[in-house]
């Protein structure tokens, strides 16, 4: 009997009934049932449901924790304290003189800023995750699931042709028997 509908498809390899399935199999049986294609790329997913802010923050956080701002940072912040303590304290225009109060107030704004985004990205980046496994976990289940019926057919094909050599053994051993 081949497994063709999804309730079958359901008691015969998950072992249980169609609507005792999570939603996850329940999918997995319906992708089987349509014949649709269920991988898709963890990436792509989330991709679609991001909203504008989400994929800012992610960019902030590329940015953030990249070499590239470490080191421009810190030639900026060198470059700050420089001009502040040599070359500008010379002629009196110092407007950030040691010990660099508003050099100090745009770097926890800054950080007060960013932490938070960084943050956002992170949770994000935790979402794709989720999102990554529940994807791989409906992968390997269409795949044990195709494998089980697989091996239901090959049963069954196995089957058919031991019945049908057997019928084939037992009508030659009628013949003999009766010549």
């Amino acid at each position: 009997m081949a497994l063709s509908t999804a309730a079958e498809i359901a008691r015969r390899t998950l072992g249980k009934p169609a609507h005792e399935l999570d939603e996850e199999e329940a999918q997995v049986i319906a992708d089987i049932e349509s014949g649709q294609l269920s991988a898709r790329d963890a990436a792509d997913v989330a991709d679609e449901t991001s909203t504008w802010g989400e994929k800012l923050a992610d960019r902030v956080a590329a940015v953030g924790g990249s070499w590239g701002f470490i080191i421009a940072f810190s030639v900026i912040l060198l470059g700050w304290m420089l001009l502040n303590s040599d070359v500008l304290s010379h002629f009196g225009m110092a407007f950030d003189p040691y010990p660099y109060i508003f050099l100090n107030l745009m770097l926890s704004t800054l950080a007060a800023i960013q932490a938070p985004v960084i943050m956002m990205s992170q949770n994000r980046q935790s979402a794709k995750d989720r999102l990554a496994a529940s994807l791989d976990y409906r992968t390997n289940l269409r795949a044990e699931i195709d494998i089980l019926r697989l091996h239901h057919k090959l049963d069954n094909a196995v089957t058919e042709r031991l019945d049908s050599l057997e019928a084939k053994i037992d009508g030659l051993a009628k013949a003999l028997a009766r010549s």
